[in-house]
């Protein structure tokens, strides 16, 4: 969605496949990386956007970071890749990264904000 045309009343993010068997196990992958600066999560700190699976169990997942200029902006697409491709069942995983919308705390999971000290 990061490069197609937004018509009035669309979602700025797309839903992610809820209902996939695989999801929820996709979703712990995602937990186990973390921003090196922020001991929080990158699922929790509200930068997985969609999980998308596919029937033939490909995975999309579009992301963001907290910053443009992250300096691990170029490795953590790897990282949560590599996390993906570990899931059992999972076929093929592409990770894409957007700034459409960009990210904000109002994103963070209670829990996030929780560590954080913002609650």
């Amino acid at each position: 969605m990061s490069d197609q045309t937004l018509i009035e009343g669309d979602p700025l993010i797309a839903p992610s496949t809820t209902d996939h068997p695989l999801y929820e196990a996709v979703v712990e992958a995602c937990k186990t990386v973390y921003d090196p600066e922020i001991p929080v999560n990158i699922f929790d700190l509200g930068l997985i956007y969609t999980i998308e699976i596919q029937e033939d169990a490909a995975v999309r997942v579009v992301m963001s970071l907290t910053a443009p200029g992250c300096p691990v902006a170029g490795e953590m697409p790897g990282w949560v890749a590599d996390a993906v491709e570990a899931v059992p069942g999972v076929k093929q995983v592409d990770v894409e990264m957007t700034f459409q919308p960009q990210w904000g705390m109002d994103m963070m999971s209670d829990e996030a904000r929780l560590e954080l000290g913002f609650m």
